[in-house]
């Protein structure tokens, strides 16, 4: 950790802008808890390398990027590229090696179960021995939480480094997939359960929303697995090897849920084939109430064409140059032939 005169406060912003919530928690070597330590002082909590501070700063809307961009530089001495990365969505997660610390993107989900929809919020977070600072723009409740986890067990949930922290964080925030992915799979049954009663064009709209919230996790789930694969496995100055066993449990929880994410994606596929399949045989249904009614009436139309016909009129004879009994015989022939003649063609192509 690079050290950074106490007195000079000049680049820290004392009052931030509309939209800007910085909250800093701050553990003194001598084991003395705070849990809202003021900004202009960050620096000097910063200089204790034998405390761990948390810095969590929310900017709703991106209000006050200038001034965060000169706590990132001008406290923490960040790499500009890493800050250029932490101030724009960089959509997937990764882990990026910065010698004295880490930078994390991490995708948080917030999950809406009226129309099971799923949204990703980007989590920056830089980890050093002895700080974790987050960045977000959206509010993220398991941030909340691991507050709230802290408040009430400070010694224990303040007492190690920032690997420490980083790892509740990353508990909590992969905790949140399972009950999404839960849901999205009781959707599916739902959804099926009502393809089977009575399928609708709504069914075949809640069955693509589940769908594309199940591709929008699955194509985050694949670099968060590789990022935690590589803090459990990789060495890194800020995570002690002692630490690596809890991001490995993370990395296991992660996978468990990358496999109920290939079995939905599976069942999804299943329903919207079942779907199509029940609105075929309900078409095929309808069809065939339709060819019945058609067939009731072929009676009444025969009878009412037969009888419709001038067998016995002299024009028609005269024309046909036939007589008249023998042109009516030749046409019941006719009338009843066809029928014969209709269903062996029909049996020659397979039609039963």
């Amino acid at each position: 950790m690079s050290e950074t005169p106490v007195s000079d406060t000049s680049s820290v912003v004392i009052e931030p802008p509309a939209g800007l919530r910085v909250r800093i928690l701050y553990r003194e070597s001598d084991g003395a808890m705070h849990f809202d330590w003021p900004l202009e002082r960050l620096r000097e909590a910063y200089a204790d390398a034998a405390g761990l501070i948390w810095v969590d700063i929310e900017d709703a809307a991106s209000a006050g990027t200038a001034q965060v961009e000169e706590i990132l530089r001008g406290v923490f001495a960040f790499h500009p590229l890493a800050i250029e990365d932490a101030l724009t969505d960089t959509l997937l997660p990764k882990v990026d090696d910065w010698g004295s610390y880490l930078y994390i993107v991490f995708q948080a989900i917030q999950f809406e179960e009226s129309d099971d929809s799923l949204h990703m919020h980007e989590l920056d977070l830089f980890v050093g021995n002895s700080f974790l600072l987050s960045y977000h723009v959206s509010p993220m409740p398991f941030l909340s939480q691991v507050l709230r986890n802290i408040e009430r067990d400070p010694e224990n949930r303040m007492s190690g480094g920032g690997d420490a922290l980083l790892h509740q964080l990353l508990d909590l925030g992969v905790g949140e997939f399972l009950p999404a992915l839960e849901h999205l799979d009781e959707a599916i049954d739902a959804a099926q359960e009502e393809v089977f009663a009575r399928p609708t064009p709504r069914t075949l709209q809640s069955i693509f929303q589940v769908k594309r919230s199940s591709l929008r996790l699955h194509r985050m789930l694949g670099p968060t697995r590789e990022m935690l694969n590589r803090l459990a496995r990789d060495s890194y100055a800020p995570i002690r090897p002692e630490r690596r066993i809890y991001f490995r449990d993370v990395y296991d929880e992660l996978i468990r849920v990358h496999d109920l994410s290939e079995s939905l994606r599976d069942l999804i596929t299943g329903a919207l084939d079942t779907y199509l399949s029940a609105v075929s045989n309900r078409t095929n249904d309808i069809m065939k109430t339709l060819t019945i009614v058609s067939v009731m009436f072929l009676p009444l139309s025969f009878v009412v064409g037969f009888f419709g016909m001038n067998f016995f009129s002299d024009n028609l004879a005269v024309k046909a140059e036939l007589p008249r009994g023998l042109l009516f015989w030749i046409t019941c022939l006719i009338m009843v032939g066809t029928p014969f003649v209709m269903y062996a063609w029909a049996r020659r192509r397979g039609w039963f």
